[in-house]
């Protein structure tokens, strides 16, 4: 079995933005707090993917993500990458258990309603 080993070197800046639980007018929401903690990752996309919706194809923003193993990076938590939000889809993979990197992909925020 080929050990992993990153191909790519961590020297995007990211902001992560863990969520805070708060009630807005009696109802519990995330909330992401405007500044984060800065992190290194390698930021790969490839053109979006595309998805079909009520019969309309749809090009999202999703990319790949690698970097070095953090317990509090989730699936609740968001990215900022030069600027926009990028959400995870899934759990964070903690390749082979060792603790030492995180693969994960995102999907770009976008829209405001």
């Amino acid at each position: 079995m080929k050990e992993f080993k990153p191909d790519t070197p961590y020297n995007v800046a990211a902001v992560l933005q863990i969520p805070a639980d708060k009630y807005i007018k009696g109802v519990l929401k995330k909330v992401y707090p405007d500044d984060g903690e800065m992190i290194y990752i390698s930021f790969r996309t490839f053109g979006g993917s595309e998805t079909k919706s009520n019969g309309v194809t749809v090009v999202e923003d999703t990319g790949t993500v690698e970097t070095w193993y953090r317990p509090d990076i989730k699936s609740n938590c968001r990215l900022l990458i030069n600027g926009m939000p990028y959400e995870i889809l899934g759990t964070p993979e903690n390749i082979g258990n060792r603790n030492m990197w995180l693969v994960f992909k995102v999907r770009a925020v976008k829209g405001g309603a």
